[in-house]
């Protein structure tokens, strides 16, 4: 026969820090879990272990490469020696022609491998200041302004800042209070040029592309200017990536733009900025003109959010409207078509 329905309070389990049990009546037994065990099961239920695949596609182009690289020493190879037996003048001038082939090559491979390893040693920096933000690491916190510091050593303009930081840097404990300072005081200029950047080139894309009379001259002249954006604020930001680093760049900045949602196309984007009652009166071309500059932007803003080395915390981020404020004040501006 069961029994009626009874009260208990949280506080009478049992203070012992394992699992409990506590048998309240026949078939019904109530288990009393800490809150470490708790914690551990949803981080392991919130963090599944992603499984780690083959890189085949690295080592198609790797072998690929590879081949060509023989294939084309061997052909050079073989012009220089039946020069050399044919026109001993002209194998030598075939030779020093390889010769500074491959000093050039050389060169490339250098620069690729150091713009690479710019573009990791940001992206570290960015993960090492999560995880301090996330556990407080003060010690990690005063390394990490250090290697920023370090990262903007050979910067002139920088030198005040830096002083400053190394001064100030000493009495502040907190890790939080650390990064603000080394936003404000070396990144705080950078972020300003940056905005006066991604301003800049979203005006000249919406001119251009408001004026342009085809349609490819329009795709053209963003996908350059775009380009062009990503580039100079990853040399901004201390990047200065090559060709590989900036394909890398590239799909560092869709991926952000895909997980914030700033891909915006058509006219809802240029109604939800503009207004309806301005989104009515510029003429259809102008408002073409007006989407793109504002999808550069969209582009230029997210470029600055992958190459900053320290996430946004003591200042704030900046916002699609700062730059659409300029678009729409010249889109506004301008007279209709036919007065």
């Amino acid at each position: 026969m069961s029994k009626g329905p009874r009260a208990f309070r949280l506080d009478e389990m049992p203070p012992d820090r394992e699992r409990q049990t506590i048998e309240l009546s026949p078939g019904i037994v109530v288990e009393h879990e800490p809150e470490e065990a708790i914690a551990d099961e949803e981080a392991v239920t919130a963090r599944p272990q992603r499984r780690r695949r083959a890189p085949w596609l690295g080592m198609l182009l790797s072998a690929l490469g590879g081949l060509l690289l023989l294939a084309l020493g061997l052909g050079v190879e073989r012009l220089v020696r039946d020069l050399m037996a044919s026109y001993p003048a002209l194998g030598w001038f075939a030779l020093a022609l390889a010769a500074l082939a491959l000093a050039g090559l050389l060169g490339i491979v250098v620069r690729e491998m150091l713009g690479m390893l710019r573009e990791r040693r940001i992206e570290g920096l960015q993960k090492e200041a999560a995880r301090i933000l996330a556990d407080k690491d003060e010690v990690g916190a005063r390394k990490l302004v250090a290697d920023v510091a370090a990262l903007y050593a050979r910067r002139p303009e920088t030198a005040r800042a830096r002083g400053r930081l190394a001064d100030l840097g000493d009495a502040v404990i907190d890790a939080s209070e650390l990064l603000g300072l080394a936003e404000r005081e070396l990144l705080a200029p950078l972020d300003r040029r940056a905005r006066r950047l991604v301003a800049e080139t979203a005006q000249q894309v919406s001119v251009v592309t408001a004026l342009s009379p085809r349609a490819i001259v329009d795709v053209a002249f963003v996908l350059y200017s775009v380009a062009g954006l990503m580039r100079r604020i990853a040399a901004l930001y201390g990047g200065r990536p090559g060709t590989l680093g900036f394909l890398r760049l590239a799909g560092n900045v869709l991926s952000h733009l895909t997980v914030t949602s700033g891909i915006a196309m058509g006219d809802s984007l240029l109604q939800q900025v503009m207004g309806l009652g301005l989104a009515a009166r510029v003429s259809a071309k102008l408002g073409e003109g007006v989407v793109n500059g504002l999808l550069t932007a969209r582009v230029g803003l997210s470029a600055i959010a992958v190459c900053r080395p320290l996430p946004f915390t003591a200042l704030e981020p900046p916002v699609l409207g700062d730059v659409a404020s300029s678009l729409f004040d010249r889109s506004a501006a301008k007279p209709p078509e036919g007065q």
